[in-house]
Parts: C-alpha cells; structure tokens; sequence
C-alpha cells in the first residue's frame, strides 16, 4: 500500500496531537468524603498556565528517600479468611489485592508475625516446651502451625507477586526464655539472649526453605506494651545489648542479609531508637527503625532520621477502620483523609520507605483474636465472610498509594500548603505522583504546579485523590 503525503501529514499530526496531549493531562483516582465516590478513575485535568491562590509546587529536581512498598500485615486471621473461600474468588481476590492493572491495586509489602500475633486463634512459640525444659540449641524449633495458613497463603500470594517484601515481628519468645514463664508480658532472661538469635536466625533459614525470603524483621512488635497475648517487655538497653552481641553478630556469623528494624512502636518515643543507634556497636547491625501511630505524632519520624540520617525509618502498623479516630465501633464513619494524611502522606513526608496498615483481612466478627488482651476490634481492609467480600476504609486509604507508587519510587519536594496536605514521588517509569487530602470541613480548589504547567482542581471535604502525569 502506498502512503500518500497528505495521509501522512494527518497521521503525524494526530500522534504528535496525542502525545502532547498524553503529556499535558492529569489521570486522577478519587475517593469523596461521603463515600459516594470510592477510588474511581475521574475525567482527566489538563494542565495550563490558570492558577488559585493555593498551589502545591511539585519539583522532582530534589529527591527524599527510596520507597521499599505499601500493604499489610497477613495475619492468622486473614490466611484463614482467605482459606475458607472458594478458590476461585479467592485468586480474584488476591490478583485485585497484589496487580496493578486495571483496578488492582497493587500491594507491594507484607508484614508477618513470627510465631501467633494477638489476631491468631491461640498464642504459640516455635519452641514450645514443657514446664522447666529448655532447648538453647533449637533443635525442637518447627514452623509448626504456620505451615497450616500462614504460609500456604503467603506463598500463593508469591504467585502472584513474586518480588514482594515481607517484614518478620515477633510478639514473643517462647515462654520459657521469659522471667515470668507466660506468653503474655514478661522479659527476656539475659542468659536466654543467645538462644533467642539463634531462634530468628532458625526463623528466617525455616522461611527461606519454604521459598519465603524475609526482607527484613523488627527485634520485637511493641516492646514498651507487655499487656497483649503474646507480648515482651523490652526497654531500649535491652534492645542495644541483644542486637550487638547476639543477633547482629550471629547474623554476620550466618551471611544472614535480612535488615535488622529495631523499636517497632509507637511515635511517642523516638528517644528509644535514637538511644540504641546512639552506640555504635549496635548502630553497625541496624538498617533502621520502626514505627505505629497509636501514640506521638507523625514528625517524630523526622527527629529520628535527624539524628542518624545514615539510618532508614519504617511505618510497620497501624490499625485503620471504618469507626473514627477514637477506635470506637459506636461511631461509624469513613473518614478516608485520616488515615491518608496521618499515614500515606504522614509517614512518608517523614522519610518512611513504607507504610503497612494492620491488617489485610478479617471476618466481620473481627475473630480470632487471643485471650488476655488479642485485639477483639481489629478491622481488615477487606471483611471476608465464605465468599463475601467488604472493601473498607483500610483497602481504598491503600490503594491510593499502593496501585501508582510502586516499588523504587522517590519522594519529591512539595510544599506543605496548610489548605490540604500532600506528598509526591517520582516513580521508576519516570511518572509523578501526587497524592493529595482534604481532611478539612470544607471544599477546597488548589492548582497543582509542576515546572511551568498548572492545572487546578477541587476537593470536596473529607476526600483524597491520587493524581498522575508523565
């Protein structure tokens, strides 16, 4: 077939048309307030030179930190929610959760208990022993129970999302390394340190057997609240004095490169990190630190990356529901800005490379749950029942992040604007990323300004948007 001239004129004309107009429009994904819009792709923003008096000026001339992932926590409870449905909903459901396209949303992270959590069905140790044994040597360690649900689902979630990060917390020893001799509170006997490396190192070769590679671990989840089942009271020197002298050296030891994260708690305490990265003996094993946000607030991250910004920080939990800031089920509400703004943009604006929610399923009994302080309140981002499945507050906060910035994307500058809040990321296919909510009682029109194009918009209270661009 010949071409002639004039088609050809026509044919340039409209890619080059395309083109320009691909790179001078703005996708956007909304959720409202009201929840009458819930992560929905909306009609494109043109970028053009119009202005308002708020502006958020995105400038990706200066980079923050690398973001390792966004998700969850997969707890007992989720594996057996997600057991129990049919196969085939359950691979639909796990493909939403762990694609990206259409409107997957592309979970990237997942955070693990080594050993029950206080969401398992009873509290167990991979070391159980009876009264007055011990077994320093882990020659009894079995994965045990996990091999029923956890670890089936993690590996069929593997399937799908085969280059996943996974994070490894502990809730407890066993309880025969303990001065109280009980899962529930408790220390770490000091002539036990040893054994209890020996015990993680078991963990993650035991994991990595079962073709499960644990990125990193927390040296204990919330070591200042001994109050659930399982728990351990571990003050910062305790901390210090097990990661110098027997993990980080045993992992070396081992060619272990799992990260070593350690305080996993909450914001409220950042002198508790800055104390065991203060002594550099410890310091030389440790990645970074780790934070939940059920006390403190979110720029105590930014004090901690202060005062060693040689070392990473983590946002590893943080229960979101469909119940309001007080946790409590007699207020109902939405509220999608909250978590958004304290987390999504939060943690990140605070240099975290990942934010995890707790957790990714439950039923809607929020069951199991362990006795003696297990969460009996803990909503998933989805609430499966059989077959049935609720996407909550918890899944859509997840999504606007976790679906466009995607694994090796780099936070942006923004400015902070006081009208909304905000952060940005530039990912590794060289999009922009602008994540933006609304947690006022008001509407509020910006204009979003990257090099000299600006398009502007509105968000109704209560809402956020995810808005990309080339």
């Amino acid at each position: 077939m010949k071409w002639k001239p004039g088609i050809l004129i026509v044919i340039i004309f409209s890619i080059a048309c395309n083109s320009f107009a691909q790179k001078n429009n703005i996708v956007y994904w909304l959720t409202t307030g009201d929840s009458s819009v819930v992560f929905k792709q909306q009609k494109p923003l043109v970028f053009s030179s119009a202005k308002t008096v708020t502006i958020i000026h995105v400038d990706d001339s200066k980079t923050y930190q690398s973001i390792d992932g966004f998700g969850f926590a997969l707890t007992q409870g989720s594996a057996l929610a997600l057991q129990k449905m049919k196969a085939e909903k359950r691979s639909q459901l796990l493909k939403e959760l762990f694609n990206t396209d259409g409107d997957h949303i592309g979970v990237s992270y997942i955070r693990l208990s080594i050993a029950s959590s206080d969401l398992n069905e009873k509290v167990f140790s991979y070391d159980d022993l009876p009264d007055g044994e011990t077994d320093t040597a882990m020659n009894k360690f079995d994965l045990g129970p996990d091999k029923k649900d956890v670890i089936p689902m993690m590996k069929e979630i593997l399937t799908i999302a085969p280059s996943i990060k996974i994070l490894g917390s502990p809730w407890s020893p066993p309880a025969w390394m303990k001065t109280n001799h009980d899962t529930r509170g408790g220390r770490l006997i000091p002539s036990y340190y040893h054994a209890y490396a020996k015990y993680l190192v078991k963990y993650i070769s035991g994991m990595k057997a079962q073709g499960i590679n644990i990125d990193a671990i927390t040296v204990q989840n919330e070591p200042l609240h001994p109050g659930n089942n399982p728990s351990l009271l571990l003050t910062a020197p305790e901390e210090a004095e097990f990661v110098k002298n027997h993990l980080g050296p045993m992992f070396e030891e081992a060619y272990i490169k799992t990260k070593i994260l350690i305080y996993d708690h909450n914001a409220d305490r950042p002198d508790y990190p800055i104390s065991i990265l203060d002594d550099p003996a410890a310091k030389k094993y440790i990645d970074g630190s780790a934070f939940h946000l059920y006390g403190g607030k979110i720029d105590a991250l930014t004090d901690v990356h202060d005062a060693h910004p040689d070392r990473n920080i983590y946002f590893t939990e943080q229960m979101v529901v469909q119940f309001g800031r007080n946790n409590n089920p007699g207020e109902f509400r939405f509220s999608i800005a909250d978590p958004v703004t304290d987390l999504f943009i939060g943690a990140t604006r605070n240099w975290s490379r990942n934010v995890l929610e707790w957790n990714l399923a439950a039923n809607s009994q929020f069951t199991p749950f362990t006795d003696r302080g297990g969460c009996d309140m803990c909503q998933g981002a989805v609430s499966i029942d059989g077959d049935s499945v609720t996407r909550n507050v918890g899944y859509y906060a997840m999504a606007h992040a976790s679906k466009f910035v995607r694994p090796g994307s780099v936070r942006i500058a923004t400015n902070e604007t006081g009208a909304v809040h905000n952060v940005a990321f530039k990912t590794p296919d060289g999009k922009i990323v602008l994540i933006v909510s609304n947690n006022s009682k008001q509407q509020q029109t910006f204009t979003i300004q990257y090099k000299n194009k600006a398009a502007t918009t509105t968000l109704s209270a209560g809402s956020v948007a995810t808005y990309t661009w080339n």
